[in-house]
């Protein structure tokens, strides 16, 4: 199956999400929620990350994870990521109870496209204080892609992670969890990185960018949306639309992507220095705000 099959079938089989320019929608991705041990690339940015969704929940936004949210290859199950990052999941319940949560899983987190695995782990917890079951994400669907489409111009914006581009990381992602679980892993305390990441081979990067390019173009130029390669891509109108909202996983800082009045906005959050020495966390404009009508087909 090639990776423009695969694409497509991701399209074919989207949940549909109808909005309009009232509509605000932030995308994260590639949290790679650990369990707060040496390998947890999130540990770093987790308060960032906190006090952005915060925001987002605050402002009426809704949520859109483009996979890879819990690092599931490292660790064997989700218990220790969710006792590492208690509060962020407890603040997804108060999206997900609001309807304002759309979750889509990536190859990090394959494992959740088992709707009985996300049942086991997720729609509940143990809560130690109460000695008792507390509902977590109760009735909550994973999705290989999701498509926003406009209610009145009737645009459409893709969303998926991207590892459909990559063969060994979508039909192989068994074969390079069992190589980051016992190799790479243990390797990377001395800062030797994992090469099956696209995000850290540059090469392979380049790669499964020029195949979601392709598809793109076979496809009507329809607004995609990824992650997957870590690399953060907002066009400009009249370039191919290929999104990409980047990483959680940035050297002290996340990026994502914005969609508030009609327009979309590459965003990035991170950590400053007021004048007096305190620090506060911040949100930049990278790129936009662009209007989406500017990527319609004429």
């Amino acid at each position: 199956m090639s990776s423009r099959t695969r694409l497509t079938n991701a399209y074919k089989n989207a949940q549909v999400i109808p909005f309009n320019n009232d509509s605000k929608f932030v995308f994260f991705s590639d949290c790679h929620r650990g369990d707060n041990s040496f390998a947890d690339d999130f540990a770093n940015n987790r308060n960032i990350y906190f006090h952005a969704l915060k925001h987002y929940f605050q402002k009426g936004f809704t949520y859109c994870e483009l996979g890879d949210g819990d690092e599931l290859w490292e660790n064997r199950s989700f218990e220790p990521i969710f006792e590492a990052h208690k509060n962020i999941f407890l603040l997804m319940k108060q999206y997900h109870q609001e309807g304002r949560l759309h979750m889509i899983y990536g190859n990090h987190d394959m494992v959740y496209r088992n709707p009985a695995y996300v049942k086991k782990y997720l729609y509940s917890y143990f809560e130690p204080k109460e000695e008792r079951k507390e509902t977590l994400l109760q009735d909550l669907i994973y999705h290989e892609a999701i498509i926003l489409k406009h209610r009145e111009t009737e645009q459409e914006i893709f969303l998926t992670h991207g590892h459909q581009a990559d063969f060994m990381n979508y039909h192989g992602w068994r074969i390079n969890r069992f190589l980051v679980r016992v190799l790479w892993k243990p390797l990377q305390v001395w800062g030797i990185a994992d090469p099956t990441s696209p995000a850290r081979n540059h090469k392979e990067l380049i790669k499964v960018e020029k195949r979601i390019k392709r598809w793109i173009l076979q496809n009507n130029l329809i607004i995609t949306v990824v992650g997957h390669t870590h690399r953060p891509r907002f066009p400009e109108p009249g370039d191919i639309p290929f999104f990409n909202d980047g990483s959680c996983v940035h050297p002290r800082s996340i990026t994502g992507i914005e969609i508030e009045d009609g327009k979309m906005s590459l965003i990035k959050w991170q950590i400053a220095t007021k004048d007096d020495g305190t620090l506060q966390i911040v949100r930049i404009l990278l790129e936009g705000p662009q209007k989406l009508v500017d990527y319609k087909r004429a």
